[in-house]
């Protein structure tokens, strides 16, 4: 892969992001929700899907409407109405926990001074809650503060290493921080977004679809596995 930091990475770089951009679009900016509800529900996500979590969490809210009810609530209860989104246990002591830490420093259950934060004071911060990860504050922190911040999912994950955008070994903890030093931050949200939807629908992890893929003269992996066929002929 092409040294990072270097002219030819950061060229590289730019024909990814316009490839998949021409591919994908420009996704819609998301409906900032609540954030305490938000942290909540991406707690819920962590080890699930996408629908389980959303059972979990509309569960959870229709049982308890409000943060301060779920603080309240008996452990065992919070803990059957998340059961869906699995680790009932583990995640209903996260939720209350990070409740009950917010609402000791601040007087109330609200993040609403996160905003003020810069994205590695909010990072820290977030962080200090028991469960709450890197992309965990990361997701957060993009979606709901908008703060140029790259959560490194499975599909990011996957993809920036194939494509040659980090090194083979990188971990996602060091994997955040690369991406989120070279892409640029009004360019942040889309990227993310997108190297998601090529991960589903294309650079899958088992059997990628490399033939159709639109980065395949820009990617590491497609010219390992060309050469590689190649030399089996």
């Amino acid at each position: 892969m092409e040294k990072i930091g270097s002219k030819s990475f950061y060229e590289k770089l730019g024909k990814v992001e316009k490839a998949l951009f021409e591919e994908y679009g420009y996704p819609e900016p998301p409906n900032r929700p609540e954030p305490v509800k938000s942290l909540i529900r991406t707690i819920l996500s962590q080890n699930t899907n996408d629908r389980n979590r959303d059972i979990a969490a509309e569960r959870l809210f229709e049982k308890f409407p409000t943060t301060e009810e779920i603080l309240e609530a008996d452990l065992k209860d919070v803990e059957e109405a998340v059961r869906p989104a699995g680790l009932g246990k583990t995640k209903a002591g996260r939720i209350q926990n990070f409740l009950r830490l917010v609402k000791e420093e601040k007087g109330e259950i609200t993040l609403d001074h996160v905003v003020e934060m810069d994205k590695e004071e909010a990072k820290s911060y977030l962080q200090k809650f028991d469960g709450i990860g890197p992309k965990t504050a990361a997701v957060t922190l993009l979606f709901v503060f908008g703060k140029p911040v790259m959560p490194v999912d499975t599909h990011v994950h996957r993809l920036s290493k194939r494509i040659g955008l980090i090194p083979e070994k990188t971990s996602r903890k060091k994997a955040h921080d690369i991406l989120e030093e070279v892409v640029d931050d009004e360019k942040m949200y889309r990227f993310h977004i997108n190297l998601i939807k090529h991960g589903r629908s294309v650079c899958k992890a088992r059997k990628p679809l490399c033939e159709k893929c639109v980065l395949k003269g820009l990617c590491d992996y497609y010219k390992k596995r060309k050469e590689g066929l190649s030399r089996s002929f």
